[in-house]
């Protein structure tokens, strides 16, 4: 069973950039796809991006291409989530999911694709 635990999350001004990390232990394997998700107040739960562990390949919510960039470092298990030119509505609690895929598949973007979940860490941008 993989644990995941996210950080790095914090208050920035509108502009500014944050860099998220999902540390994760206990059953991670090539097959790994991790996702990024998001959830802001009153809203549901909306894809990022994800990441496959073995090679790196990544997939972007289209309006986060070009602002967010997911990579991975697989000698310290951690994914991380590179924020820039962050905006108002890009406050929310952030999450990473992980799921295992046996092919070369990476297009998961729904909440219920992954079964396994991060407590998630809140992102807050002041205008």
């Amino acid at each position: 069973q993989v644990q995941l635990i996210e950080s790095g999350g914090g208050l920035v001004q509108a502009g500014g950039s944050l860099r998220l990390s999902c540390v994760a232990s206990g059953g991670i394997f090539s097959s790994t796809i991790v996702g990024w998700f998001r959830q802001a107040p009153g809203k549901e739960r909306e894809f990022v991006a994800t990441i496959t562990w073995i090679d790196g390949r990544t997939y972007y919510e289209d309006s986060m291409k070009g602002r967010f960039t997911v990579s991975r470092d697989n000698a310290k298990n951690t994914v991380y989530l590179q924020m820039n030119s962050l905006k108002p509505e890009d406050t929310a609690v952030y999450y990473c999911a992980a799921r295992y895929s046996s092919g070369s598949n990476n297009y998961f973007v729904r909440t219920y694709d992954y079964p396994y979940w991060g407590q998630g860490t809140q992102v807050t941008v002041s205008s």
